[in-house]
């Protein structure tokens, strides 16, 4: 097993990454973890979100810090307000919804490690200031074992948890 040095991040060090219109600072890489996890916040403007999808290869594990959201696990859709956590393992359907009317925050934690690149990449394809390639965009997710389910915009399809 390789030892790793701690380390010590200060989240406004971090630089934050925009990708549609959400936006994320990745505080620990996969390089930071030996690949075991990458961790980061994600900040969602209201109504925003990703559509629905879903991972072959990675779990991820949502914290909510501010705001609120519609998180849709499976078929069922849960509000997360703050102090709320969701576990999504891989191959399970989800995606989330901002629904305050401020920006929402949550904290995330995907295993094993990696996700940033498919952000960063997103980042720049969506950052060229011309329409987004929507092949470019399917090819770099796919790269990423990301399936959608639903498309960018579309409404939640799943039943009201509880």
């Amino acid at each position: 097993m390789t030892i790793r040095p701690g380390k010590v991040i200060v989240r406004d060090e971090v630089e934050p990454v925009r990708w549609t219109v959400e936006e994320g600072r990745v505080l620990l890489r996969s390089a930071d973890t030996g690949g075991l996890f990458s961790f980061f916040e994600l900040t969602t403007p209201p109504g925003g979100g990703p559509p629905l999808h879903l991972h072959d290869g990675l779990d991820e594990t949502f914290y909510v810090i501010e705001g609120a959201y519609d998180i849709q696990l499976g078929d069922r859709i849960h509000e997360a307000r703050p102090g709320t956590l969701l576990y999504g393992p891989r191959g399970i359907g989800h995606g989330f919804r901002n629904i305050s009317d401020g920006p929402s925050r949550m904290l995330c934690i995907s295993t094993p490690g990696g996700t940033e690149a498919m952000f960063e990449g997103l980042a720049e394809l969506l950052g060229r200031g011309t329409p987004p390639d929507r092949a470019a965009i399917e090819a770099l997710v796919a790269r990423h074992d990301v399936t959608y389910l639903g498309r960018p915009g579309e409404a939640l399809t799943g039943v009201r948890a509880g």
